[in-house]
């Protein structure tokens, strides 16, 4: 399956960054990634990303965000949380880990709602694009979630826990790796494969808890090592980016190709 019968076997994304994660039936692209994923992001007073690495109380809220009306929805583990129209005020530029500066407005109202959760201060802001770290999409193999449970004799590892955007069917550990230049068609999208995505914290976090469970990056750095990439310096690396090249419609089951 590294080149022939690969399929999208799980979609993800989520509107607000470091919220609980949602799996999707299909999922429509653009030139920034998936429509309505990472639309939103947090930052402290200082304009730090605030995010599940350091939050594990956000693993038990998720978020809705109908974008045709332009409404946002916050859930907790007791239901609606809050809910109301999307409104923008002051501009602002916020540093995306040194990768990028990601522009947007900060919204009226719902950093109080994430403050009282969290319990510091924090604002929410509506990117002008997609909140990514450094391309639009994420990709991962199936068969690299084995490697990494296998490889460290360990139990089956949540593939939720890389909170990659399209998962696809492979019989190849890492195969991902080898396509970086090269397109690939995934439904009806096609992107150009990017360099590997370096981890962090994020994923020791148990993907309904919030909680510290799994020493993700021991077990990357036990049988890959630290790498080094131009994009993301020294780091542990596990599924790559992608580039969206032709927009489109993603399903769930799509087939997915190497065109060159």
């Amino acid at each position: 399956m590294t080149q022939a019968g690969m399929r999208v076997s799980t979609l993800t994304t989520t509107p607000i960054k470091g919220l609980a994660l949602h799996h999707p039936q299909h999922v429509d692209v653009t030139a920034d990634g998936i429509v309505g994923n990472r639309a939103f992001f947090l930052v402290d007073t200082d304009g730090g990303l605030v995010s599940i690495t350091d939050h594990g109380d956000l693993a038990l809220y998720s978020a809705e965000w109908d974008h045709d009306v332009d409404v946002l929805r916050v859930h907790g583990p007791d239901g609606l949380v809050a809910e109301d129209v999307v409104a923008r005020g002051a501009e602002v530029g916020i540093d995306f880990y040194g990768l990028r500066t990601v522009h947007g407005h900060v919204v009226a109202g719902f950093g109080d709602v994430f403050t009282g959760i969290l319990g510091l201060p924090v604002r929410l802001v509506a990117g002008d694009t997609g909140a990514y770290d450094v391309h639009g999409l994420s990709v991962l193999g199936t068969a690299s979630s084995r490697a990494i449970a296998e490889r460290n004799d360990a139990d089956e590892v949540d593939p939720r826990r890389w909170r990659m955007n399209i998962e696809i069917t492979t019989d190849e550990p890492h195969v991902e790796d080898s396509w970086r230049g090269r397109r690939l068609r995934v439904g009806e999208v096609v992107v150009e494969m990017g360099g590997p995505v370096k981890r962090c914290a994020a994923t020791t976090r148990n993907p309904d808890s919030g909680a510290v469970d799994l020493q993700t990056l021991r077990m990357i750095r036990a049988y890959r090592g630290r790498q080094e990439t131009v994009e993301d310096g020294f780091g542990f690396y596990f599924g790559v980016y992608a580039t969206p090249v032709t927009p489109g419609r993603v399903h769930l089951g799509d087939e997915v190709a190497l065109l060159d």
